[in-house]
């Protein structure tokens, strides 16, 4: 596989994570912990289906403890701490630090072998910042000291992803199929703490069960197995900086599905994020044969 190849198949994941919170309103009143459990879940069994055709490939959950580490601590401390940061404070905050992540991994990224930051990889990524800011103080995000502790966890959140993601990267060799054992372990602890400080709500109709599987099977599934093959095998800095879109493309959906609205603030960071996006990946688009 090319690093284009690869890079195009991360990209895949971003837009794969834009649909999350669409989705994740269609769940309905489910407790986010429980929802975490029941998706990672189906994310692990539906990897799991195509081990039938590979037998082989189970062979990938045999990892060294560290590796069980990076990958279990990579999804389950992201996602326990961003929900944390959505209990403790309002949304538009804590997305506004939680999506400090792609601008780490851009600038962790210069720590790999072989991997060297150039300006217009940071000029991306700066970009991409404004852009996000931008979009998510039009939408009314305020920082206010009563939220400190929510806005604390989104921001540790950021670090523990980019950590993850790079150290993807040193952690080449592991196959891809070991973000099967990861995400069933993610859904194991999920369900752990879900069952110490959560009350289980099932889903109430068809269109809330729909949700959940769509989520398991896509951006709580799929885009994780694509983030790991676009952070192991494609250009790890345009993949930072794309992935400012994914709060941008989230906004869209939302508004498509009736959940927002379209705003000239909207079409300011649209322009910033795209502008950062192409910036970053000018050695991708106008590379030589």
């Amino acid at each position: 596989m090319t690093p284009h190849t690869a890079t195009l198949i991360g990209l895949s994941a971003i837009l794969m994570w834009s649909l999350l919170a669409v989705l994740t309103v269609r769940t309905g009143t489910i407790p986010p912990f429980q929802l975490a459990a029941m998706t990672f879940a189906i994310g692990a069994v539906a990897a799991g289906t195509g081990w039938i055709l590979r037998p082989g490939a189970i062979r990938a959950l045999r990892q060294p403890p560290l590796v069980w580490v990076v990958g279990v601590g990579g999804l389950f401390g992201y996602h326990a701490l961003y929900f944390l940061a959505l209990r403790l404070a309002p949304p538009a905050e804590a997305g506004l630090l939680n999506y400090l992540w792609p601008l780490l991994i851009v600038l962790f990224s210069s720590a790999l072998p072989g991997e060297r930051l150039k300006l217009h990889h940071l000029g991306g990524a700066l970009l991409g910042l404004a852009g996000t800011a931008l979009l998510l103080v039009g939408n009314g995000a305020a920082l206010d000291q009563a939220h400190w502790p929510g806005l604390a966890a989104a921001f540790v959140a950021a670090f523990v992803w980019a950590t993850y993601s790079v150290l993807s990267r040193r952690l080449k060799a592991v196959p891809t199929d070991a973000v099967a054992g990861f995400c069933l372990a993610t859904a194991a602890l999920a369900a752990l703490v879900h069952g110490a400080i959560e009350t289980t709500v099932w889903p109430q109709s068809l269109s809330e069960w729909l949700a959940i599987v769509a989520l398991g099977i896509g951006p709580v599934g799929a885009a994780f197995y694509a983030w790991d093959i676009g952070m192991k095998r494609g250009d790890i800095r345009v993949l930072g900086a794309a992935s400012y879109a994914t709060p941008l493309l989230s906004t869209g959906f939302l508004i498509l599905a009736g959940y927002s609205r379209p705003t000239a603030s909207l079409a300011l960071a649209a322009l910033l994020i795209a502008g950062g996006g192409l910036l970053a990946a000018k050695n991708m688009l106008l590379r030589r044969s």
